[in-house]
């Protein structure tokens, strides 16, 4: 087991120290060690990978399809961040991507009102692209 780079490209760095790559699949993978986990935010079965991997069936611009598998997937990817290679990843990296990262940052213990903000000062400065995906994270969380 590894973890990524502090200060590799798409590399979030959660308040625990915990590593997660967003990244956007219309953009080459990028160079170094492969994902041991890849969690993927599309409308449509993903691509397959050489390691493994889990989907959340996530359209473009919305938000998950069924948000309770969502809630435990997104549980399971934060557990596994913590010194495993894990990346997130939608096709642009930004809107899906984001709040997924948002939504790990919620779950390591950022405020929800502030994970939006977290994620972009520290990932992108666009990441989670919609009023509805920004109201998500605020609401993220069990029941």
């Amino acid at each position: 087991m590894g973890s990524w780079d502090v200060g590799a490209p798409g590399v979030l760095e959660l308040p625990s120290g915990r590593l997660v790559r967003g990244r956007g699949l219309r953009e080459p993978r990028p160079e170094g060690p492969v994902p041991e986990l890849g969690v993927y935010l599309l409308g449509e079965p993903p691509p397959a990978v050489e390691w493994e991997s889990d989907w959340i069936r996530w359209p473009d611009f919305r938000l998950p399809a069924d948000r309770e598998r969502a809630l435990v997937v997104l549980r399971r990817t934060w557990e596994r961040c913590d010194g495993e290679r894990v990346e997130l990843a939608c096709h642009g990296g930004r809107g899906r991507t984001g709040t997924a990262l948002a939504c790990l940052a919620v779950l390591d213990g950022v405020p929800p009102a502030e994970a939006v903000a977290y994620v972009r000062a520290r990932y992108d400065r666009r990441a989670v692209e919609t009023p509805w995906q920004k109201r998500y994270v605020r609401r993220f969380g069990p029941g």
